[in-house]
């Protein structure tokens, strides 16, 4: 498999919209993007219902639907996109969801003939207020970059950072789907057992040393039946799209309760996504070749293959940002933590679907992928302020001269990501932030 064969008009640099706010070259979504959301427009009793953006703009697909001006799977689509939820939309599969997102391209091209019916369906985001996009029926966070799992490794386990199955099998645990949130999310500092490294027993007490992890979530849309596998090679057919993800973690309930089971009350109290889902199409050019270092274990049959060495990663810069409450009442911008990319990820996305089915297990439309925090070889490319603090023992100074190790109440985190390629237009995934509420 080629890039060409992934590509089609609607990634054509040279396309440009009739909405003048996605021509600018600094919008993530100009009219080579189209990512879905749920929204509503605030202050108004009309429900949630599908969205896709479009510059500054939404164009409400149930009025959209209404209008009558697209035919086939595209106006298939369009009923399934009134709902207040993605997911039986994504659950039809990748024709529909490429049908819909060509109609909408060619509505929203410079010259179209339906420009005056599309205008009558828009929106302003500023307007707007999100929902999840899909209900998220069940959730599992992989681990997938080597450099985050072995500068943790090396805080939990000096003598033993990386342990013997990581580079043989995409490791994951089944996450707690129910109190994941859209973008805006606010939450209170989580409360658990903690034991100092020096004492004799827990206490229970709020969180001390409350992180973020930056990740991509990443959605299935047409799943598999229980029992049957879905393959390396079919994987990506099965994707509907990415969004970015924030993985709220409780470092000092985690470190006294990990072993043997894994995650649990470090986890489960909060995670935030972004509104807009990026679509497997719309993210084809910035595909990319994955590599396995030649020294390391190759990869077993089942999750090996010549598409997933061709084009199996994705060149997503990804970017953290953090806004403290003094930051906000002085009105300062906030300050920038760190910039990786999800190419460095240790396993691809294909390999991650092929891995979670491969013995029978089903996926549904709406299940969510987290890929595990994305950490980049250099420290500046750390994906969570365990790494960025080592630990606790180093002090990080902001821009206003504050210093963190660990996040505090009021404190605001807010995750971006793009991609950018000579050639082709840049796109991006919109914010994901969130605000911490004093335990």
């Amino acid at each position: 498999m080629s890039n060409q064969t992934l590509l089609n008009e609607t990634h054509d640099l040279n396309l440009s919209s009739w909405v003048e706010s996605a021509n600018t070259g600094k919008s993530d979504f100009p009219i080579q993007n189209l990512p879905f959301a749920i929204f509503k427009e605030q202050n108004k009793d009309n429900g949630f219902r599908g969205g896709v953006a479009i510059g500054d703009q939404i164009i409400d697909l149930a009025a959209l639907k209404n209008k009558n001006v697209f035919s086939g799977l595209a106006q298939e689509s369009l009923e399934a996109c009134s709902s207040h939820e993605l997911n039986e939309f994504m659950s039809l599969g990748k024709a529909y969801w490429s049908a819909l997102r060509l109609a909408l391209s060619k509505a929203l091209r410079v010259g179209s003939t339906l420009q005056s019916a599309l205008q009558d369906c828009l929106v302003n985001q500023s307007d707007a207020q999100y929902a999840l996009p899909c209900k998220i029926g069940d959730y599992t966070d992989f681990y997938t970059s080597i450099y985050h799992a072995t500068s943790v490794g090396k805080l939990f386990r000096p003598d033993n950072p990386l342990l013997p199955n990581y580079k043989w099998i995409p490791i994951g645990y089944h996450g707690r789907s129910s109190s994941i949130d859209v973008s805006g999310q606010e939450f209170k500092r989580p409360k658990g057992q903690i034991k100092a490294p020096d004492a004799s027993e827990p206490v229970f007490a709020p969180c001390k040393r409350l992180d973020y992890e930056m990740e991509m979530a990443i959605y299935i849309g047409k799943g598999n039946q229980l029992g049957e596998s879905i393959s390396i090679n079919d994987a990506e057919d099965h994707v509907f799209g990415m969004s970015l993800f924030n993985d709220w973690s409780a470092r000092d309930l985690q470190a006294w309760e990990y072993q043997p089971l894994g995650p649990f009350l470090a986890k489960n109290f909060a995670s935030t996504v972004s509104p807009w889902i990026v679509t497997t199409e719309a993210l084809a050019p910035y595909k990319m070749a994955w590599t396995r270092d030649e020294n390391d274990p190759q990869p077993l049959d089942y999750l090996e293959s010549t598409d997933n060495r061709n084009l199996g990663a994705f060149d997503i810069q990804l970017a953290v940002e953090l806004e403290t409450e003094n930051m906000r009442k002085s009105q300062q911008p906030a300050s920038q933590l760190s910039v990786s990319s999800f190419k460095h990820s240790y396993w691809t996305v294909a390999q991650m679907v092929a891995h979670h089915t491969i013995n029978g297990c089903n996926l549904v439309a709406g299940d969510m992928l987290g890929s595990g925090t994305q950490s980049g070889p250099t420290y500046e490319e750390s994906g969570s302020l365990l790494e960025l603090s080592n630990g606790g023992k180093q002090v990080i100074t902001l821009n206003n001269g504050e210093e963190r190790t660990f996040l505090e109440d009021g404190d605001n985190v807010i995750m971006k990501g793009w991609c950018e390629k000579e050639g082709f237009a840049r796109i991006g995934f919109g914010l994901v932030e969130s605000t911490i509420l004093p335990a």
